[in-house]
């Protein structure tokens, strides 16, 4: 345990879903609270900063409640909801009102912050729990949001928040709605395209959710290119008499479900799991339950694999001591630390929750802001014992960066020339720290000869990260053969049945289209 929240008058209290972590520049992590502050009764809500250490500061006393927790997007600044409008708010705790989410009704509640996304804009989405939830995408201007599609409650209500694929697509859950009234997980592409993936299903026999009930977490895209979640409730266990005590699932982006885990009543390893996981350095997911049985106990700390191998972590003490009920995802700090609070327990006055970290002996890493770009493509990067000696590198390829932080927590470099999709790498003087994530470098094609031919003719495709090319099309049509003749040129081979169109070049990194046309002859 770090800190007790309510242990100082205005101090944040009862941090509710969705409640996200995010880690700033400076190293400390940040998060809103619907409670505490200034105000009458338990206050209106705070803004909140602290440390690793667990020194904790308001930075801002918010007039109107926010659950939603904090992004941290590129521009250095922290991106939240409450009230039913976007706000943004800076490290030291000046907040400006962006917009309001507005519906024919007048405002709309959210719970859930936007994210920003690799084009830089920013999505989010509303969570009234009621038909009529949306998708909204605004752009880092801060102009007005335009909505990008609205749920029916076939395909949800109750939206949690969105997780941007390397796919460059975005994932959700809904807690309620679909044909079981059970939640639904979804796909939106950023142009709009909505795709229902899976929709909870009711049975008819004795085990009324057997793949989950009430999906409250958002999801979370793992390092095998799946997404992995959890459900309150449903599930094979032994638990409330058939309505099950919760499940972890995995997802495919094409719509394929697994349960991976059914929580039970009877093994001491926590139940009715309400939030997200986070998966760490070492691969595996951790999350945690709100409960040890269905009637008892403060919750747990779980430790699951891709590939569904659960362990028990620790049990929070049914005294609340040490808090109780924890409600928000965990996040993994730089420093390897796991980080989360609890809704209440604790010692303060009132027992508002405690914030607390969790030592799994996991390595030292960095984060990077964005995962993907193109060569010099400036990209952020999060850590610690960063100086004006250390250097970067991505896949091998070096660059020199630039240091933007007396505490040695943030730099920032650009992709460099021939740099490839892999980990990135920064070398300081404690040593060498991988990133968490693979780095996407994204292809670029510039030019191609000739810009005419027929069926078997060879085209030299010139460009920029084309070394890890896997696919070339023309027209939509693949190529049968061709030739990586260098990081900066494809000769690739025209195909039969093609039809005059753009050529494409799909690598590790994503694909690149041609702006011109290559006309078949």
């Amino acid at each position: 345990m770090l800190y007790n929240f309510g242990s100082k008058t205005g101090d944040p209290l009862f941090p509710d879903p969705a409640g996200i972590i995010a880690q700033g520049h400076d190293g400390n992590l940040y998060s809103t609270t619907p409670y505490g502050g200034a105000g009458g009764g338990y206050g209106n809500g705070t803004v909140f900063r602290i440390t690793p250490s667990g020194t904790l500061s308001v930075i801002n006393q918010l007039q109107s409640r926010s659950d939603s927790g904090l992004t941290l997007a590129t521009d250095g600044n922290f991106y939240g909801a409450g009230d039913g409008g976007i706000f943004k708010v800076t490290r030291n705790g000046n907040l400006t009102k962006l917009f309001p989410l507005l519906s024919p009704g007048g405002f709309l509640e959210t719970d859930s912050p936007p994210i920003q996304a690799k084009d830089s804009n920013f999505y989010g989405n509303t969570s009234m729990c009621e038909s009529g939830d949306f998708v909204y995408k605004f752009t880092p201007s801060g102009t007005t949001p335009i909505v990008l599609h609205t749920f029916s409650a076939e395909e949800g209500f109750c939206v949690n928040p969105l997780v941007q694929g390397s796919d460059g697509n975005l994932y959700g859950t809904a807690l309620r709605g679909g044909t079981g009234y059970a939640g639904t997980v979804f796909k939106i592409t950023p142009s709009g395209k909505f795709t229902l993936l899976f929709t909870f299903p009711q049975s008819s026999g004795p085990i009324s959710f057997p793949d989950g009930n009430l999906p409250n977490g958002p999801l979370t895209w793992a390092s095998d290119g799946n997404l992995y979640g959890t459900a309150e409730y449903g599930g094979t266990g032994n638990c409330l008499n058939g309505p099950g005590c919760g499940v972890v699932f995995k997802i495919t982006p094409s719509g394929s479900f697994t349960v991976l885990h059914s929580f039970t009543n009877s093994d001491g390893n926590g139940v009715l799991p309400q939030t997200g996981l986070v998966q760490a350095t070492d691969g595996n997911l951790y999350g945690t339950t709100s409960a040890v049985t269905s009637s008892f106990g403060c919750g747990t700390i779980f430790r699951i694999s891709l590939t569904g191998t659960f362990h028990h972590v620790y049990t929070l003490p049914h005294d609340k001591s040490l808090g109780c009920t924890p409600l928000v995802p965990l996040v993994q700090h730089t420093n390897g630390l796991i980080y989360g609070d609890t809704i209440v327990g604790g010692t303060g006055t009132p027992s508002g929750g405690v914030f607390f970290k969790l030592n799994a002996n996991l390595p030292l890493f960095v984060s990077l802001l964005p995962y993907s770009g193109k060569v010099g493509k400036t990209i952020e990067f999060l850590g610690q014992g960063f100086t004006l000696t250390s250097t970067v590198s991505f896949s091998g390829a070096a660059t020199t960066p630039t240091l933007l932080s007396s505490t040695g927590t943030y730099l920032t470099a650009t992709v460099p020339n021939g740099a490839t999709t892999g980990f990135v790498t920064v070398t300081t003087s404690g040593g060498a720290l991988k990133s968490n994530k693979i780095f996407r470098v994204t292809p670029q094609i510039t030019s191609f000869t000739p810009t005419s031919g027929l069926v078997g003719a060879s085209v030299t495709i010139t460009g920029v990260s084309l070394k890890q090319t896997t696919k070339v099309t023309f027209g939509g049509v693949k190529a049968a053969s061709f030739t990586v003749d260098s990081d900066t040129r494809v000769t690739a081979t025209v195909p039969r049945d093609t039809v005059t169109g753009s050529i494409a070049i799909t690598t590790a990194g994503g694909t690149a289209t041609s702006s011109g046309t290559f006309t078949v002859d």
